[in-house]
């Protein structure tokens, strides 16, 4: 050990031991978790004289290839677009949905036209409506405040923390004899730390919807995401994981859930192929929706379903040596991740003192070509004006016109935990394709920042 420390003491001009272990221990670490070549990150590595191409692109399209082409050739030489009939035998929806419920490990899977959609089938699934509370996370994206308002439902919200989830202890707090559901939302491609979540729920017999629309292919305690609490949603919007420009799927184990989606998503009918799935009829027809998936959109995701855990292991790899190579710097918080192993790896997050220094860190590392923002993909819900005034698509919307609607305030004032963590929070995007070189030059560059800020 002597003479090794020695050769990088003159290596590095007289690095010292103690800068030694403080940066250079992280190499070691990640040489030994399969990352390649150690990198001692104290030492005086030029960086590359033009930054490479870093920008992490959308991630389902870089894996369009041959399969998604065929698939939809197929369904234009049927002249079938239409799930359920045609000149020719649709099946792709179908094929689609029975393969999204075994990955998911889930009893069925419901295949809509978007993420919204799927939420709004999702809480017709779980029969929410007028004088229920949902407790929705303060940082999400609208839909999943829009799902509640649009069953006559009211929104509760409740803090996100250092996951950049919700807050398990605030969910607790907001609880009352009217609450009938939780939107666990699986934010930035995180798995919410859903053990807590979970015993609350089960304790106050209040349903668990899982919003896995950022999270697609997400796991916690190896338990795939959507599959732990009563009901799942997922998003495949250009923006997610699998892609089909849009859509949506709901899934389950309930058979009575998943008959009232069914039901929701196709005008409050229901096909036999649905009840095939989850026996006789429990649900009486009632007034839906049309969320119907067509035949284009399940083919291309059949073959982006094919292609989800190279995309994952891509992707994971990425965002584990970077957050490999900068966790080490001296004072550093990085977003807590109850489920390391289950993150899909879309971004990484670390935290800096105040807003100004993340504004500096932001600015600084996107000089430097660093794909960094702040938290980006939600919406800080309680201070938008639309919220703020409880605006619904009619002024004698039921959400907010009972005693407790009305009674209700929104504002800063109910989320100033959140408020503060998006303040101090840099994200930075990983891509799927992204190489060691690339890898290594985010790692140089934020921890030239980062350092420069301490």
């Amino acid at each position: 050990m002597t003479t090794q420390n020695s050769a990088i003491d003159a290596k590095n001009q007289n690095l010292t031991r103690r800068k030694f272990l403080t940066t250079g221990c992280v190499a070691l670490s990640g040489a030994a978790a399969g990352l390649g070549t150690p990198r001692l990150w104290g030492q005086a590595t030029p960086k590359p004289a033009e930054p490479p191409n870093i920008d992490p692109g959308f991630i389902g399209p870089q894996f369009f290839d041959e399969h998604e082409e065929q698939a939809l050739l197929e369904v234009l030489e049927s002249r079938s677009p239409f799930r359920y009939w045609g000149p020719g035998k649709p099946e792709k929806v179908l094929r689609f949905e029975e393969s999204f419920a075994e990955y998911m490990h889930t009893r069925f899977a419901l295949a809509v036209t978007s993420g919204t959609a799927a939420l709004d089938c999702a809480v017709a699934g779980l029969g929410i409506g007028p004088g229920d509370e949902v407790i929705v996370p303060a940082y999400t994206w609208w839909s999943d405040y829009t799902c509640v308002v649009h069953a006559g439902a009211l929104p509760v919200f409740a803090d996100i923390d250092s996951s950049l989830n919700l807050d398990p202890a605030d969910f607790k707090r907001k609880i009352t004899p009217r609450t009938k559901a939780v939107i666990a939302v699986h934010l930035l491609g995180g798995p919410c730390d859903m053990d807590p979540i979970m015993e609350t729920a089960r304790k106050h017999s209040v349903a668990v919807l899982e919003d896995c629309a950022q999270c697609v292919g997400g796991s916690f305690r190896k338990k795939t995401l959507g599959s732990i609490g009563d009901v799942g949603i997922y998003s495949f919007q250009v923006n997610k994981m699998i892609t089909s420009g849009e859509g949506g799927a709901v899934v389950t184990n309930d058979p009575l859930i998943y008959e009232r989606s069914a039901r929701f998503h196709d005008m409050g009918t229901i096909r036999r192929l649905f009840l095939d799935r989850s026996g006789p009829s429990r649900v009486q027809t009632f007034a839906g929706e049309n969320f119907r998936m067509s035949e284009f959109t399940g083919a291309v995701l059949g073959a982006q379903l094919s292609k989800l855990d190279t995309m994952l292991a891509q992707l994971r790899g990425n965002a584990r040596a970077i957050y490999n190579g900068i966790k080490n710097l001296p004072g550093i918080n990085l977003r807590y991740r109850p489920d390391p192993d289950g993150d899909i790896g879309y971004g990484v997050y670390f935290e800096t003192k105040d807003k100004a220094s993340r504004d500096r860190c932001i600015r600084e590392l996107r000089q430097s070509k660093v794909p960094a923002s702040t938290l980006t993909g939600s919406v800080l819900l309680p201070v938008e004006e639309s919220v703020m005034n409880k605006r619904a698509r009619h002024p004698n919307w039921p959400s907010f016109n009972s005693p407790e609607g009305k009674k209700i305030k929104y504002g800063p004032d109910t989320c100033r935990q959140t408020l503060d963590i998006f303040d101090r929070f840099v994200q930075v995007r990983v891509g799927a394709k992204y190489t060691q070189r690339i890898n290594d030059y985010i790692i140089d560059t934020i921890r030239s920042v980062y350092n420069s800020l301490t």
